[in-house]
């Protein structure tokens, strides 16, 4: 089994895919389209991508504001999550993505990369994170069960 992680931007996709064993996340592309509505062509770009890595489950970054609240940004990432539901036919969980571009930003600069470059990438790094972070929730949830003391 694999999974997708997405953070979906207003003109870009950022794209990411899991390994088989739910430990790594990794960045396979950026999405790009030229209206924020035109979305024809991402969703298939995504179809093609589940299709390609068996993919069984897809994690989409949900952009609430610092303060906990949902903006117009969460109201389009729902718009999009219903869009992927009906055309995938996968389970889509909503993550919290606060601060998941700041911290990609902030890691190629740490890595010594340039600007130009950066700007090209940050999406798919941002999606590797969001994806990472529900891997490690995965696991730790699952360490937490084998962990609880059992009822006599």
């Amino acid at each position: 089994m694999r999974i997708l992680g997405l953070d979906f931007g207003s003109k870009t996709v950022g794209v990411a895919v899991s390994d088989e064993l739910l430990l790594t996340a990794q960045g396979l592309c950026v999405l790009r389209r030229k209206s924020p509505d035109k979305l024809r062509q991402t969703l298939a770009g995504i179809e093609a991508l589940i299709a390609e890595y068996g993919v069984e489950r897809i994690v989409l970054g949900y952009p609430k504001n610092m303060n906990n609240t949902e903006g117009e940004r969460c109201e389009k990432t729902n718009e999009f999550k219903e869009m992927l539901t009906r055309r995938s036919g996968l389970p889509v969980i909503l993550w919290d993505e606060r601060l998941t571009t700041v911290a990609a930003d902030r890691h190629m600069i740490e890595a010594g990369m340039r600007r130009e470059d950066r700007k090209q990438i940050v999406d798919e790094v941002a999606a590797v994170l969001i994806l990472q972070g529900y891997l490690d929730y995965l696991k730790i949830s699952e360490e937490s069960k084998k962990q609880a003391p059992a009822c006599e």
